[in-house]
């Protein structure tokens, strides 16, 4: 079983205007109103190629009741930990005319001690009978910063893939925990620990730093440009697709269930990347979120230029004879 953990859901009002008048009256939107959160995005992207899983996640008040309904009508598989506050709510603006979206978020959720605990208790159970955690998206307030590392030291403690896909002040101790994989963009590692990753060297060198921690495929992306992975201790460089970006909202999200997938039915390193950045760059030039038809996303594999640095890997050739 694929798990997806979610500490900060989402409900998403999708309004799109044929042209959005600044300053002005917008009338006639149409609207959309859909589950959000990084971790339920990789479950909708999931279930599209076909491997679906369990989204854990909170939920509270109206918006939590409303983000149930949605999750079931969409199909995907979830269970929470009921909260007093409300689950926090978001608003995306889009112009058709002029391929411009906006995003607009409302508070987080502010999480008790009690709760928090409840969902540690129970995230403790679900890693034993998983297969892969994804750690998705940000922790809403100080009392949940510890639910991401205590994952991934479970995790790890019950033999388990574990995936971290975070940012904020927590970030060194997720990374600390040490996951098997971890993505992030190199915007949220320097505004979340503070350092500078402006060469390729500093990236290498950094990739170096999480793989001495226990982490063994790191992805760290930087939108349309090129970025850098690892596996284990080889390098690569990739270059992405060039696609009209439209909306970024889930590309990351996308990425991450490409990689999910390419673990779960064993694809080669290369084969997973290409599908997750294939995934990412389509998801961009869409409207809706995390929601990329496989054939979509093979298309564009081609495309895909990963390149080693440094030592080369061996590829052995295992057909029967």
């Amino acid at each position: 079983m694929i798990v997806t953990v979610t500490l900060n859901p989402l409900l998403e009002r999708r309004y799109t205007y044929e042209r959005i008048n600044y300053p002005g009256s917008n009338r006639e939107g149409k609207v959309l109103i859909q589950a959000g959160g990084k971790g339920i995005n990789v479950n909708r992207q999931l279930n599209l190629l076909g491997t679906p899983g369990l989204s854990f996640t909170f939920l509270g008040g109206n918006n939590g009741k409303h983000l149930r309904d949605i999750l079931q009508r969409e199909g995907i598989n979830f269970t929470a930990v009921k909260t007093h506050a409300e689950t926090r709510e978001g608003v995306v603006l889009i112009d058709e005319k002029n391929g411009h979206a906006a995003s607009l978020f409302g508070d987080n959720a502010d999480i008790s001690q009690e709760e928090t605990d409840e969902f540690r208790e129970k995230l403790d159970k679900i890693i034993q009978n998983c297969e892969i955690v994804i750690f998705s998206g940000s922790s809403p307030c100080k009392s949940t910063d510890s639910l991401i590392p205590f994952g991934i030291t479970a995790a790890g403690k019950y033999d388990k893939i574990s995936i971290c896909d975070t940012y904020g002040k927590h970030l060194q101790d997720c990374i600390n925990a040490g996951p098997t994989i971890l993505h992030n963009n190199i915007d949220e590692l320097r505004n979340s620990l503070d350092i500078e990753l402006d060469s390729e060297d500093s990236i290498l060198s950094f990739m170096d730093g999480l793989y001495k921690k226990g982490i063994k495929q790191s992805y760290l992306t930087d939108a349309e440009k090129v970025f850098y992975s690892s596996n284990f201790d080889f390098h690569f460089r990739v270059t992405p697709p060039a696609v009209k970006t439209f909306d970024s909202t889930g590309s990351g999200d996308s990425f991450m269930a490409g990689i999910i997938y390419g673990w779960h039915n064993d694809l080669t390193f290369e084969e997973g990347l290409k599908l997750a950045v294939s995934l990412g760059a389509l998801n961009a030039s869409r409207k809706d979120v995390s929601n990329v038809p496989w054939n979509d996303a093979e298309e564009l594999m081609s495309m895909i230029e990963v390149v080693p640095i440094g030592k080369k890997m061996k590829t052995l050739d295992v057909t029967p004879r």
